[in-house]
């Protein structure tokens, strides 16, 4: 009996002793949620002045998202890499990045670069944004575009030209130049925007290429005078309109020559800002909404007082624009994994997601959204502004660019 007992009481003090190691043993922390986004961006070569903005935006949204928790619980890991809009960095950075876990988007702002690791990222399952070459609207595949393919965006100009030389009570077509950088991206308008202009019956001169970087456009400026060019269209990031304007306005062109920049130009803080008289009454056509009024956008505003540096007037002309690739990053996640969970979640699935996206609103910043399974353009709208007193001012709302793409065959 009396061993009957001991052992009853042995086994209660065990218990009784193991109860708070167990009680008090910590628990093992649960594995944070996680998505990776490569950012392979030229932020110090001649690109700089505007794909900086976009990824700062980018960066400043991402961390907002991530404040509040993520996406539905997954945050995102943001990865930027300065390639100095150089291929070879690009493809390097891009090998080196590829395999972070759980990526599942690649930024590229240059096309020679997204070009270049195209199959490479199709074979990753990877998808990328890419600004705005026509070749991946007319072939769709992994690359999408941050905005309006550039011929397309071309051909709304040159609807704005010939509109604009009809309005002043001209007879005829209007004479028009072209400059642009000695690259594939200066070269991409024209394939589709030639034809357009055929189409028009507009005089498009022969184009005037040169060297990125150039200090001094004059001898193609004065090519484009002698042949009679009405409008020109300048091409290049900022702030190479505003140098090509500063060389036009020495040469007394501004008056004889209406200049409409591409996308990428007359930024208030970057050309506009250093050569006001020289830019003044120049045209930029966007796909993105710019000047006083993008700084009165509810979510800009927003997200510059949480992580702006300055008043928000210093805001760049492309910082909205990275707000909306975050936004529609954002839901190709939450949709991707609704779909198939956070554990099967991959570059695939978000693929798959953002060409369900059609339509979404922009909150402003663009025209709605134009990703589809038949898409790979984020919107197929621009907006005309005129530089007026060093401010660039919308002069037509929002209007449909023309389908150029398709009218090139040889792709």
């Amino acid at each position: 009996m009396k061993k009957a007992w001991f052992i009853l009481v042995t086994i209660l003090i065990s218990v009784a002793v193991a109860l708070p190691v167990v009680s008090c043993a910590p628990k093992a922390p649960t594995a944070e949620k996680v998505v990776t986004y490569l950012s392979l961006s030229d932020l110090t070569g001649p690109g700089a002045g505007l794909v900086f903005p976009i990824v700062e935006a980018v960066g400043y949204a991402f961390d907002d998202i991530n404040s509040k928790g993520g996406v539905n619980g997954v945050k995102i890991n943001s990865i930027v890499v300065d390639t100095r809009y150089d291929t070879a960095r690009t493809v390097s950075a891009y090998k080196r990045y590829r395999t972070e876990p759980k990526a599942f988007w690649v930024f590229i702002p240059l096309t020679p670069g997204v070009k270049a690791l195209a199959a490479q990222m199709e074979a990753d399952k990877l998808p990328c944004t890419t600004p705005a070459d026509g070749e991946f609207q007319a072939k769709p595949g992994w690359v999408f575009l941050a905005g309006v393919p550039y011929q397309d965006g071309f051909a709304a100009a040159l609807d704005w030209m010939l509109n604009d030389f009809k309005a002043k009570g001209k007879s005829g077509v209007p004479t028009i130049g072209y400059m642009s950088w000695d690259s594939q991206y200066g070269r991409e308008a024209l394939r589709g925007g030639q034809e357009y202009a055929d189409q028009l019956g507009v005089k498009l001169l022969k184009p005037e290429f040169f060297p990125t970087g150039a200090a001094d456009h004059t001898v193609w400026l004065s090519r484009i005078n002698e042949a009679g060019a009405d409008y020109c269209f300048i091409g290049g990031v900022d702030p190479t309109q505003s140098l090509i304007l500063r060389d036009a306005f020495k040469l007394g062109l501004t008056k004889k020559i209406q200049f409409v920049s591409g996308f990428w130009g007359l930024d208030e803080n970057v050309g506009v800002k250093v050569h006001p008289e020289a830019t003044e009454g120049a045209v930029l056509v966007s796909p993105f909404i710019r000047g006083d009024e993008s700084r009165q956008l509810p979510q800009v505003v927003e997200l510059w007082s949480k992580y702006g540096k300055g008043p928000i007037t210093d805001m760049k002309c492309l910082f909205p624009a990275g707000i909306l690739l975050a936004k529609y990053l954002s839901l190709a996640i939450e949709k991707g994994i609704d779909e198939v969970g956070y554990d099967n979640f991959g570059g695939d699935d978000a693929y798959k997601a953002i060409q369900t996206i059609t339509g979404t609103p922009s909150d402003g910043v663009s025209g709605p959204c134009a990703y589809s399974p038949t898409s790979r353009k984020a919107t197929a709208m621009v907006r005309f502004y005129r530089v007026q007193s060093g401010k660039t001012n919308p002069i037509t709302d929002w209007v449909p660019a023309p389908d150029a793409v398709s009218l090139h065959k040889n792709w």
